[in-house]
């Protein structure tokens, strides 16, 4: 039975909102960066953080992306190094240790010559983080809880390990599941529960497993949330598989789970794509076509498609931002979901018990809220998100 990823506001240690820091300040802060976190981490069932408005960090390097688990957040620096912060129990820092980091960033710390290249922003899984190095391995961390690291048990890490796997351009995982893309073919491992890792079955493995169905065309990007995976490809279409639940497949049949790719009828081609979800009672996929247009689909019990309705959509609808407004970047979490504009603002709509929302209330946005500026990288999980100052 899979682990509840979900926590009630009311379980939820509220901290006051304070600036954080990677160790002491430096002198000059403007000559490193700056990401924003708000929401809550929850995993490790004792402490929890929670802020219910933007809160800065202060880094010693600017940022170059910022990625989110359901418990902790990192930031790949422009020199290289990773830093990480939140709950720490499993590991999931990867500083060698087991504390929790709340008010700190932490630096993870990998081998000697070990150069991180990217991170996952879409997402990472439970208790867990990866790194993908400028060779192309990948680099796991933490829980490792339905042995998503592909090595063949589940065996957790306090400090980065080095996965099986080779000419990794794309990787995204969650919950106790992850799907990689190795030499240009999709490999899984984890959890397969609901059809999680694609490849034809409802068996786990800690092994890498191929995708089925999506050969011949490249893939340009993962996405993944509790019980789904998605695929973009170069041509244009999207696939996704696993849960379907509340629709989140797209395939307008809500109920049937999907143990293979399934193309999702959209009107034209894809060039990015966000998804969420961290219950067996939600899960939701955003999506922005080549012409601007949005469309959305899954779950929608608090507004979270930003249709400002609640009736789940198992099919595809056009979606539109604020009058005036023109959506960048997007990102979608639990229940909550977020773009970046053309001039860096941050908008939220959905629920928000422990902040998710950002506008500093615990009230569910009907519609989308204008809650940051600045930003140009952003990353949601769970409860959480977090943004990366241009």
């Amino acid at each position: 039975m899979r682990r509840r990823y979900a926590v009630s506001a009311f379980a939820v240690a509220a901290i006051t909102a304070t600036a954080l820091v990677a160790g002491p300040e430096p002198a000059n802060a403007a000559a490193g960066g700056t990401i924003e976190h708000w929401g809550a981490f929850f995993g490790d069932g004792s402490q929890h953080d929670e802020d219910l408005s933007p809160v800065p960090l202060h880094l010693p390097a600017p940022v170059k992306e910022v990625s989110s688990s359901n418990d902790a957040q990192y930031a790949l620096l422009t020199n290289g190094t990773v830093y990480a912060w939140g709950q720490g129990g499993y590991g999931q820092l990867g500083d060698g240790g087991t504390a929790n980091s709340f008010t700190t960033a932490v630096k993870v710390t990998f081998p000697a010559g070990v150069k991180i290249a990217f991170l996952p922003t879409d997402v990472m899984p439970y208790d867990s983080a990866f790194a993908v190095d400028t060779t192309g391995h990948v680099w796991g961390w933490g829980l490792n809880l339905g042995g998503e690291f592909c090595l063949g048990n589940a065996t957790r890490h306090i400090t980065p390990v080095k996965l099986p796997l080779a000419h990794v351009t794309l990787l995204a995982g969650a919950a106790d599941h992850a799907t990689y893309d190795a030499g240009g073919t999709l490999y899984s491992c984890g959890g397969n529960g609901y059809g999680d890792l694609g490849d034809g079955s409802t068996k786990s493995s800690a092994k890498p497993v191929k995708v089925t169905g999506l050969s011949g065309t490249s893939v340009t990007a993962l996405v993944a949330s509790y019980g789904d995976t998605g695929a973009l490809l170069s041509d244009g279409a999207y696939y996704d598989w696993g849960e379907n639940n509340n629709g989140q497949v797209g395939n307008g049949a809500a109920g049937t789970n999907a143990d293979a790719p399934v193309q999702v009828p959209l009107p034209g081609p894809v060039t990015q794509a966000a998804q969420g979800g961290s219950l067996a009672s939600n899960g939701q996929t955003l999506v922005k076509l080549s012409g601007g247009a949005l469309y959305a689909w899954g779950s929608d019990s608090t507004y979270q498609l930003g249709d400002g309705r609640t009736a789940n959509e198992p099919s595809p609808e056009r979606i539109f931002p604020p009058k005036g407004v023109t959506y960048r970047t997007l990102a979608t979490a639990g229940s909550t979901s977020y773009a970046i504009t053309t001039t860096g603002a941050v908008y939220a709509v959905g629920q928000s018990v422990v902040g998710q929302v950002g506008d500093g209330t615990r009230a569910t946005a009907k519609e989308p809220v204008d809650v940051a500026s600045g930003a140009a990288t952003i990353s949601a999980t769970a409860d959480d998100v977090v943004i990366g100052q241009g």
